[in-house]
């Protein structure tokens, strides 16, 4: 053993076992400290390291328990001098760590011997415990790249905090495990997590030296609209862009154009059944792809359904009256028309609109004969590519693909789509939905799904060319109701997924999703919601990281979250726990933490957390950076604002009408 590891040594090994060892401190360690020759080490606070020498290597252990005697010993001395009483620690074997240089490894090959030498552990000690000791490393050059400033870095470990442990020792989180992976934030209410993600979103873009994180995205879920007022001055730097948009169902605010909907998720938004409305639903939806075409297998198609649709039409249903029979076939020729099948060809034979028949007796005959030439056989259904089309349209095309079926025979099928057609009308009228709908013009004006998918994580569309502009967008939901945060956090989550899937080459544009309050739409239980958000995340979670798409979940409830989602996350930062549901569904998932630390949960102070996973070697305890600015998120001074003079006005402001009084 060197002269400096006999000058830190604070003790000796007088008991060994496989899975406890016990330390009797040397005399002079009153209150647990040791004044070494670097600095004051409080060596038996519990969660701290202790080195062990062993042939070459340290044995790493951990402190789990502190007394003032050995258990196994009665006291002969009464209980008034303690103070120069014997002190012990009780310790666990975690690793070794090699004295010159090398990694950390975990499990015990070689025990220490009765009477070796207990040492506290140095700083430098740690960081190669954590495996954080080159936390900034240089930024490679890379052959086709701009050229790379001499002096520019980058992070290998990214710090998130000062450790409740070890006196001003800076927790950090190895950058690739951490945010390669998917991290999950929990903690009871005002606990703190908030801040955390803030805290630790500001640490990595306010880097101070070049290179800066221009290639990440962050598209942050913002249910509660409080990461703006942290995250948007982060902009002010210039090396990092940030953009905030809010759903409000304003025609300035978030919007999805409803043909990005894919299939499914028009079945469950409409509540299709699968024997009866499911197929009426996709030959509709088919249909609003097909009147927008222009190939002539397309206009063929087309005009099989216009003139299925008529004949149905003129043979209509019990109590039809000529005249609605008359002005739904106008009402096709008006807004479908192709060369052959349009206004002039039902004016040929001379119709009368008023009363709903033709001048001459024959005349119906004689129309429906030239319908009757553009009938196919063996028609495919025609298929929905999400080819832009307005509410008003899908209203109509359901009608046709109900005429359809009712002119093969279905008699019954409008009965038994009423209940559909009905959603689909409520859809069209509800205000919360307004981000959804474009209509006429505004379905023109809409943007492709390029240029969305471009704004949503961040990109500049210059001809075929993408530069990165904005690495955090914030997608403000505090103005909606869940059952629109499920839809959007869905649709938006798929559209990401699939852009990279299919994005080439594959897997070099990483997107994390920030979900705040992740409960309310990852839940365990199926949601009771048309759309469940759930089942996206989960494949996400399952499928996300070969693809470069992870998920960074803030939660008070972890009982609630999807277990699969929960299952997949390979880092956490937890938070106090009280909940016994909470803190047994952590145990479940992480197996490998003792009980002791899951047990120091419930008493972690506010902006204190318990940080362990894949970038971390070892759970370490330690309170969080201070996020500046805070999210908007901060307690409510109940005194401040009971206990005040009389005549103060009251520091609210009321909407004259809101989304939900309006549809009250």
């Amino acid at each position: 053993m060197s002269h400096d590891d006999r000058r830190r040594a604070i003790g000796k090994v007088v008991s060994v076992a496989a899975d406890r060892l016990v330390v009797e401190l040397h005399a002079g360690t009153d209150n647990f400290t040791v004044v070494g020759f670097d600095d004051v080490h409080y060596v038996a606070r519990l969660g701290s390291f202790l080195m062990v020498p062993v042939s070459g290597e340290y044995v790493v252990v951990e402190v789990v328990g502190l007394r003032d005697r050995d258990a196994g010993q009665p006291s002969d001395r009464g209980d008034f001098d303690r103070a120069g009483s014997s002190k012990y620690l009780d310790v666990v074997p975690v690793g070794m760590l090699p004295m010159k240089g090398g990694v950390f490894r975990f499990g015990v090959s070689t025990f220490p011997s009765l009477y070796a030498d207990a040492l506290y552990a140095l700083d430098g000690e740690l960081d190669r415990i954590f495996d954080t000791d080159r936390a900034v490393e240089p930024a490679p050059v890379v052959a086709g790249m701009l050229p790379v400033p001499p002096d520019a870095d980058r992070y290998r470990a990214l710090p998130i905090g000062k450790s409740a442990v070890f006196e001003d020792y800076e927790v950090k989180v190895r950058l690739n495990e951490f945010f390669g992976g998917h991290v999950a934030v929990l903690g009871n209410t005002g606990s703190g997590k908030s801040c955390t993600v803030a805290s630790i979103l500001q640490a990595l873009f306010r880097k101070p030296t070049e290179h800066h994180a221009r290639g990440a995205t962050f598209v942050v879920l913002d249910v509660n609209g409080e990461y703006g007022e942290a995250l948007i001055p982060l902009a002010e730097t210039g090396a990092i862009g940030v953009r905030r948009v809010v759903l409000d169902g304003s025609a300035t605010g978030f919007r999805v154009p409803h043909w990005f909907l894919e299939m499914a998720e028009w079945e469950l938004l409409l509540q299709a059944s699968e024997r009866t409305q499911l197929p009426v639903l996709r030959t509709a939806l088919g249909l609003t792809s097909l009147f927008h075409a222009k190939s002539q297998t397309a206009l063929a198609l087309r005009e099989h359904f216009i003139a299925t649709c008529i004949i149905e039409c003129f043979r209509g249903a019990d109590g039809d009256s000529p005249v609605s029979k008359f002005q739904r076939v106008v009402s096709l020729l008006q807004k479908y028309p192709t060369d052959d099948l349009n206004m002039e060809l039902l004016n040929r034979f001379s119709p009368n609109l008023q009363y709903g028949n033709f001048s001459s007796a024959n005349g119906q005959s004689l129309f429906l004969s030239e319908v009757r030439k553009k009938l196919r056989e063996d028609v495919p259904l025609p298929a929905y590519d999400r080819t832009p089309f307005s509410f008003e349209e899908l209203h109509e095309c359901l009608d046709f693909a109900i005429l359809y079926e009712e002119a093969h025979g279905n008699r019954q099928i409008r009965d038994y789509c009423s209940s559909m057609v009905t959603r689909l009308k409520s859809l069209q009228e509800r205000p919360e939905y307004a981000f959804l709908r474009h209509q006429g013009a505004d379905a023109a004006r809409a943007s492709s799904e390029r240029e969305f998918l471009a704004s949503i994580v961040g990109l500049t569309v210059r001809g075929t060319q993408l530069f990165k502009s904005d690495q955090i967008i914030i997608l403000d939901l505090n103005a909606v109701e869940d059952e629109v945060v499920e839809l959007v956090s869905a649709v938006v989550a798929r559209m990401l997924f699939r852009l990279l899937r299919q994005a080439e080459p594959r897997n070099r544009f990483p997107i994390h999703l920030l979900l705040e309050e992740a409960h309310r739409y990852i839940a365990s239980t199926p949601s009771r919601f048309s759309i469940d958000a759930s089942k996206i995340f989960e494949r996400i979670a399952k499928e996300g990281r070969k693809y470069g798409m992870f998920v960074m979940l803030a939660s008070q409830r972890p009982n609630e979250l999807s277990k699969t989602v929960l299952s997949q996350c390979s880092n956490f930062l937890v938070h106090r726990i009280q909940n016994p549901d909470d803190l047994s569904q952590i145990r479940q998932m992480t197996p490998f933490i003792s009980d002791a630390v899951l047990k120091r949960l419930p008493s972690l102070p506010r902006q204190h957390a318990l940080v362990f996973g894949t970038s971390v070697n070892l759970p370490t305890t330690f309170k969080v950076g201070d996020a500046f600015p805070r999210p908007r998120s901060d307690d409510t001074a109940i005194a401040d604002l009971w206990f005040h003079e009389e005549g103060r006005l009251a520091d609210i402001r009321i909407a004259a009408q809101s989304a939900t009084s309006s549809n009250a």
